[in-house]
């Protein structure tokens, strides 16, 4: 029994799998965000748990955001209120301090895309389909589409999708830089945990500073990037790992990490 309404959280050799579980469309709602929040809390806080598969349960990695909610919205600011929201949470995701692998099939729109985006490697099915439809509604996008989009498929592509509303397949995913690959759907969950195993040999301090570094591309300069680069690098060396690390390339033996 999950003590999570929304979601199955599992934990097996250091990979945790987060399946969202909201039929029938894994919509995103409000309370399914707000949840999803605690689900990191919780994962930030297991030091077991070295990188992160999300998913979704049923036909759909996410079909976009609880549109049935947005009836109960009676203000522009109450909507405004509840893009901030997501934001923030998807913002977390983004700089979050271990990996998270978003394992995609059916669809991944709207909210969904938005959720897919914020995570640090996409795998999709070669089916799957991806987009930004809520100019459809005659809305936008809420939960920062609009701004991730363009970093991985251009401005010219992403103005296409949005204001067309038409999806793209995984395959094209790919090709554009959204996705980092496309699988036959029923190899994808085992594609995923492949990935994520090669992770769990990582040293936790190095992938925490390498996500970190990567964060820094969206919001800082190119020289406050490599200057702090250059501060995390002896971070990275101080550490037992990266000690570790060193000796065990001079030695000839696979590193023995023990993420410190």
């Amino acid at each position: 029994m999950s003590k999570y309404q929304y979601f199955l959280v599992k934990q097996e050799d250091r990979i945790a799998t987060i399946t969202i579980n909201h039929p029938p469309a894994n919509a995103l709602s409000s309370p399914l965000l707000r949840e999803l929040s605690l689900v990191f809390d919780e994962m930030e806080n297991n030091d077991a748990v070295k990188a992160i598969v999300l998913h979704g349960q049923g036909r759909f990695f996410a079909a976009g955001a609880d549109i049935k909610e947005f009836t109960t919205v009676e203000t522009g600011p109450d909507f405004a209120s509840l893009s901030e929201y997501g934001q923030k949470l998807f913002d977390r995701i983004e700089r979050f301090n271990k990996p998270v692998i978003a394992a995609i099939h059916g669809a991944a729109l709207g909210g969904g895309l938005e959720l897919a985006m914020a995570c640090h490697i996409r795998l999709v099915s070669e089916t799957t389909k991806l987009g930004l439809p809520e100019l459809q509604l005659g809305l936008i996008p809420g939960f920062a589409g609009s701004q991730r989009l363009p970093r991985y498929v251009g401005v010219a592509k992403a103005a296409e999708m949005m204001l067309t509303s038409e999806p793209i397949s995984g395959n094209a995913a790919v090709t554009l830089g959204l996705a980092n690959h496309a699988y036959p759907e029923e190899e994808l969950m085992e594609k995923a945990y492949e990935l994520a195993t090669k992770l769990t040999k990582k040293s936790a301090v190095s992938m925490k500073l390498a996500l970190e570094l990567l964060s820094y591309v969206n919001n800082h300069s190119y020289e406050e990037g490599v200057k702090k680069e250059a501060e995390l690098f002896g971070i990275a060396f101080d550490s037992e790992d990266g000690q570790e690390g060193i000796k065990a390339f001079i030695e000839k033996r696979a590193p023995q990490f023990k993420d410190r």
